[in-house]
């Protein structure tokens, strides 16, 4: 069978800056799919590419989509470069056709909070609206300044309501240990990604980070979750024999063999969270379409991200503290295609 391929590239800014340790992120890049078959059957896709993050950039998507060209057979799609992870999961979401999972039931989903003293302002309307578990996006202030503002956070959180932190990898040993001592006798589901090395830093660099967490892991109560470590295929495998027992976050518009990470974490019996990776709502519906087919114990849903776009066209659906299958099967791909003209 051979496939037409289209694509259209956007760069949409957000309605506000999100700041993390990586940095102020001030606007969204990556290209959607437009898959028909020979049958004249529509499929879509996003690669929702993150450089800084690991993944490749859009011009390198964008470069293979070119040299596909327009009109693809199977057997190219298979020949993608694993480096590509983006743009390979956007064409396998594209070519698969939607059905729905077994279990159709309501999800919870985690709101996303400011980083800094801004985040206090936000936890009380969100908890009205019925949430209960939040991301709180920390290692962007001092370490000081965030350790201080953590009691005031976790006391505005309503009954049975939960934290998690999000690092982005900035700390040291030093500073990650002070937070775990702090957070083992507080409301805080886990600590996501508290240290960090890219590839980029070299083999030794990124073994000592491993072996850090790993004894993070296993001295303090408070559980931790692999996040930026979790780019490349492989990945999940290489922390599986390490024998990872913490929470895996999976972005799965990130993921180039999202089914084989699945199968992996669930033989593993992991633990798992879905979680966005701001893409558009293309990239959304099918990276919560993952998520649903998620046969483990399921946690609240990290896409409490919206409204995210300056251009609301472009938002996946509305911020509630569940969604259900009926939320994701209305998103409208086409909708988004035709915006981007």
């Amino acid at each position: 069978m051979a496939y037409r391929l289209q694509y259209r590239r956007y760069r949409l800014p957000f309605r506000a800056p999100l700041r993390t340790a990586h940095g102020v992120w001030a606007e969204r890049e990556g290209l959607i799919l437009r898959l028909e078959d020979e049958t004249g059957r529509v499929g879509w896709g996003e690669a929702a590419t993150l450089p800084w993050f690991g993944t490749e950039t859009a011009d390198a998507a964008e470069a293979a989509c070119l040299t596909l060209g327009e009109f693809v057979p199977t057997e190219a799609f298979e020949l993608l470069p694993s480096h590509l992870g983006c743009l390979r999961q956007a064409l396998v979401a594209a070519r698969a056709a939607e059905s729905a999972p077994v279990e159709c039931k309501p999800m919870p989903v985690a709101a996303l909070l400011p980083a800094g003293r801004t985040a206090l302002a936000r936890v009380e309307p969100l908890a009205e609206a019925g949430f209960r578990t939040f991301k709180w996006k920390v290692g962007v202030e001092s370490a000081g300044d965030e350790l201080g503002l953590l009691d005031d956070l976790c006391a505005r959180l309503p009954g049975g309501g939960r934290l998690r932190l999000d690092a982005n990898g900035a700390w040291d040993r030093r500073t990650a240990e002070k937070w775990l001592e702090r957070t083992a006798e507080r409301p805080v589901e886990f600590v996501e990604q508290p240290c960090f090395a890219k590839a980029s830093q070299g083999t030794a660099l990124r073994r000592q980070a491993e072996d850090l967490l790993l004894g993070l892991a296993a001295d303090y109560p408070t559980p931790i979750a692999l996040d930026e470590a979790l780019v490349g295929d492989g990945d999940v495998e290489h922390w599986l024999r390490l024998g990872w027992r913490g929470v895996f976050v999976i972005k799965p518009s990130l993921c180039g063999d999202m089914a084989a990470t699945m199968q992996k974490l669930a033989a593993a019996k992991a633990a798992v969270v879905f979680s966005s990776a701001l893409e558009t709502a293309v990239g959304a519906k099918q990276a919560l379409a993952t998520a649903w087919r998620w046969t483990g114990e399921p946690r609240a849903l990290g896409f409490g991200v919206w409204p995210l776009f300056a251009d609301g066209r472009f938002d996946g659906p509305a911020l509630a503290p569940f969604l259900r299958w009926q939320d994701v099967q209305r998103i409208n791909e086409e909708a988004v295609w035709n915006a981007l003209s």
